[in-house]
């Protein structure tokens, strides 16, 4: 799912200089609402390639962020982008290492992701929130060319350079705020998490059955008034 602004964000500071004639891996990729694809393409990239954990419009090709160097290899692409993927995440540091490890030297990286207060969103699971000193030290290791709060919502996004001398930093003393324990935690407890999916869950089927009836009713109301 991609927010206007993360959209915004992206057509402000992703380049042609970035882009054009180069390798791309979005990660994440799966068009739910809107996603990066269009901007990235109307770059004109040399190779550009889509990958979610499920199908769908926008995925090329069905792998998790946990598994991309696996798939593709060390320094494949020029630019990795991972649009409203980090939150959801539930192994928010493989994911990480993996997205600093596939892009080349110099290549750019370019994340967006919710912070604390922004609402519970399931696609399918909803795991952290990350604030700006969070990305501060995740991309230490890196050149961190663009750095903001998101105006709109709560969130954040990050545009960094992989540089000449990467050495990737340790990220395991680096606890984001978690939305299952609502505390800033370093590892998740799975008991915790167990619970938390199941009343989420039939919250979902709550919401949905009430937008249900809200329809049903709005029809009739609408076939009894003429």
């Amino acid at each position: 799912m991609c927010h206007a602004s993360s959209i915004l964000f992206g057509v402000s500071n992703l380049t042609a200089e970035d882009v054009t004639g180069k390798d791309v891996l979005d990660i994440g990729s799966h068009d739910y609402n809107g996603n990066f694809s269009p901007i990235v393409k109307n770059l004109k990239p040399s190779k550009f390639i889509g990958i979610d954990i499920i199908p769908g419009p926008g995925v090329d090709i069905v792998c998790s962020g946990e598994e991309v160097v696996e798939k593709f290899g060390k320094n494949s692409f020029d630019v990795v982008v991972a649009s409203e993927l980090m939150e959801h995440a539930r192994n928010w540091r493989e994911v990480i290492s993996n997205i600093k490890n596939v892009c080349k030297t110099n290549g750019i990286i370019f994340i967006t992701t919710r912070s604390k207060g922004f609402r519970l969103h399931g696609y399918p699971h909803d795991y952290w929130r990350y604030e700006l000193d969070d990305m501060r030290k995740i991309f230490s290791d890196c050149e961190i060319l663009v750095l903001e709060s998101d105006k709109q919502a709560p969130g954040v996004f990050v545009k960094a350079r992989k540089p000449v001398n990467f050495k990737e930093v340790s990220l395991e003393d680096i606890p984001p705020y978690s939305v299952i324990e609502k505390d800033r935690i370093l590892s998740l407890d799975s008991k915790k998490e167990k619970k938390f999916q199941k009343r989420y869950e039939i919250y979902r089927k709550i919401i949905k059955l009430r937008s249900k009836i809200e329809g049903m009713i709005f029809r009739l109301v609408k076939r009894l008034s003429f």
